[in-house]
């Protein structure tokens, strides 16, 4: 028998298993001096499952990263720690793993901020890059926050705003995403230092 790729669990999880990851965590794959510290919103219940950001089948963010060209092939989420050799890394706003970010308080996204912050001053990378505005603006208080570059940093590191990846945000489509996830690498490559 064949074993499954890398990405996905040894058998998929069941309605019990996923119940089962609500409120598990997942490690921040980090280095200190990134090019680009990714922030999602918070994990999926089948990213708490398996352990890797991102996994969620239908979850754009591993096909994106590779059409925007940060990376030289679609990396599958079980080989989250290779972004690390080029610079790049990826953590959430809240550690606390959903079925949605819906289920999110807003105290919750202000205090993901402050923990972001930490995470931030000790790693020292040089953009932020916040998966999804609507969290964005509620826990960096910025009502009249857009996409792309903020013109606050945190930090020493710009603050960059993508949409969010999710399979379930139909606002924005693969192709849209790989524009605006392009953007941001061309920032990230013309500010290279």
């Amino acid at each position: 028998m064949t074993a499954p790729p890398p990405s996905l669990p040894r058998r998929a999880p069941t309605r019990a298993d996923l119940l089962a990851a609500a409120g598990q965590r997942i490690a921040d794959v980090v280095a200190p001096d990134l090019k680009v510290l990714f922030c999602g919103i918070n994990p999926s219940l089948y990213s708490a499952y398996t352990g890797h950001h991102f996994a969620r089948p239908g979850n754009r963010f591993w096909p994106t990263l590779h059409d925007a060209g940060f990376t030289p092939r679609r990396l599958a989420p079980a080989e989250q720690r290779e972004l690390l050799r080029w610079g790049y890394g990826v953590t959430n706003l809240v550690q606390r793993a959903t079925a949605a970010a819906s289920e999110l308080s807003e105290d919750e996204l202000v205090a993901g901020r402050r923990r972001l912050v930490a995470l931030v001053r000790r790693h020292r990378p040089r953009v932020l890059a916040v998966l999804g505005v609507a969290a964005f603006r509620i826990a960096f208080a910025r009502e009249d926050a857009a996409l792309g570059l903020q013109p606050d940093t945190l930090g020493a590191a710009r603050v960059w705003v993508l949409p969010n990846p999710s399979g379930l945000n139909a606002h924005y489509q693969r192709a849209d995403l790989a524009r605006l996830f392009g953007e941001l690498r061309r920032y990230v490559d013309r500010n290279a230092t």
